[in-house]
């Protein structure tokens, strides 16, 4: 079964108050069996347009991915990081056929 993504790349303008945001991600992620394949480090913004931080969440499924998402303790989660933050996010499906 293909597992599912969270991609996400992020501006914050004020961290003090982001920081509640990180804070309780953790634990809601665990809940979902969620973990951080890329979170924040190195990158070079090769084409088009990019923000400061870029991170990918890996779920067991797509399915879980989104219940994530639309669970409540994320929906409730969300609040404290839309004053401090602009971010685009993507769930997506992995690949889960032959390789080249």
């Amino acid at each position: 079964m293909a597992k599912g993504y969270w991609i996400a790349r992020v501006d914050v303008h004020n961290e003090e108050g982001y920081k509640p945001y990180t804070v309780a991600n953790p634990a809601i992620f665990n809940k979902f069996g969620g973990r951080f394949i890329v979170r924040g480090g190195k990158f070079e913004g090769i084409e088009g347009q990019s923000r400061a931080r870029n991170v990918v969440i890996e779920f067991p499924d797509y399915e879980t991915a989104l219940a994530c998402y639309h669970s409540p303790e994320y929906q409730e989660n969300i609040k404290r990081r839309l004053p401090h933050s602009v971010a685009d996010l993507i769930i997506v499906e992995g690949f889960d056929g032959p390789q080249p």
